[in-house]
């Protein structure tokens, strides 16, 4: 999915700071830049993303397709992108998978596609999907990106679309899982916020034109409750963070993708607009590859 939920959660494209309706009571979120790390994100994340699945989906899903494969709010689809190349016989996984769309497509081009995602109530509105849709289901389960429930090199592809990356406190766990249950030569793609978009305020119109913050502050975005509790929050990397985390993992960077907004795509997402899209990126895509031959580099989750 898209833009999504911390340590393998569904994808979100643009959480807007407010009141939240959780199981029926409203709750004021603050929202701030502090510290926030991996148990309280993680925490976070899988108690938000429950209560927001159906919601989500119900808001969302008709932009993302029931059993497509969309990138990012510039609706960049892997059919025409091509980026994890052949798919017909592969083993597939998909981290921070929602609610599962990409991966229905996937199956459809011949894959053996396994699904994940930190948050239950995702996965439950995947079955709700599976149960009205003419292919077969797609096998999922719930876990942490960080700490994948995989033997060593199970497979041929990784990816995940705005899920898992963006939303944990320490990306460089989530990089080095997936180097270890790939096989050599296999590929991992993965799309996020674009860090060039945080140095902007994440508003649609001319007031997110306007750079605001430094783009070298690394402070997490949170929300939090009354208490002090996050309930959601976002994890900022530059670019060289981003390169860095996936080659000290043990895989090499083959492409990196910056889509650009299409003409006649008028939707608005959070902060994802026609107007912002045709000045500045608002995703970023970067693919890579286990090295054939590799030794040990990335091996373990630690």
């Amino acid at each position: 999915m898209l833009p999504t939920s911390s340590c393998g959660g569904s994808p979100l494209f643009g959480r807007r700071p407010g009141a939240d309706l959780i199981h029926n009571v409203v709750m004021v979120s603050i929202a701030l830049r502090r510290t926030a790390g991996s148990a309280e994100t993680v925490r976070a994340h899988r108690q938000w993303w429950d209560a927001e699945a159906e919601d989500y989906y119900a808001e969302h899903g008709a932009f993302l397709g029931d059993a497509d494969f969309c990138w990012g709010p510039e609706g960049l689809r892997e059919s025409e992108a091509g980026l994890l190349g052949s798919l017909a016989g592969k083993d597939v996984l998909e981290i921070g998978a929602g609610s599962a769309q990409c991966s229905r497509w996937v199956q459809a081009q011949g894959a053996r596609v396994v699904a994940t995602d930190l948050s239950l109530g995702m996965l439950r509105v995947a079955r709700t999907i599976d149960a009205h849709h003419p292919a077969r289901g797609v096998p999922v389960a719930q876990c942490d990106g960080r700490v994948l429930p995989f033997a060593d090199e199970s497979f041929d592809i990784v990816f995940t679309a705005y899920g898992v990356v963006p939303f944990v406190a320490d990306p460089e766990r989530v990089m080095t899982e997936v180097c270890r249950v790939l096989r050599p030569g296999g590929r991992f793609a993965f799309s996020t916020t674009h860090p060039f978009r945080w140095a902007f305020p994440d508003e649609p119109d001319e007031a997110g034109l306007t750079v605001r913050f430094s783009y070298f502050d690394r402070t997490p975005y949170v929300e939090q409750d009354s208490s002090g509790h996050a309930t959601y929050a976002e994890h900022h990397a530059t670019m060289s963070d981003r390169v860095r985390q996936v080659v000290t993992a043990g895989l090499r960077v083959v492409n990196l993708v910056e889509p650009e907004w299409p003409d006649g795509h008028e939707r608005e997402w959070g902060g994802w607009s026609p107007l912002r899209g045709q000045l500045i990126p608002g995703t970023l895509i970067v693919v890579a590859e286990r090295p054939l031959g590799q030794l040990d580099v990335g091996r373990g989750t630690g």
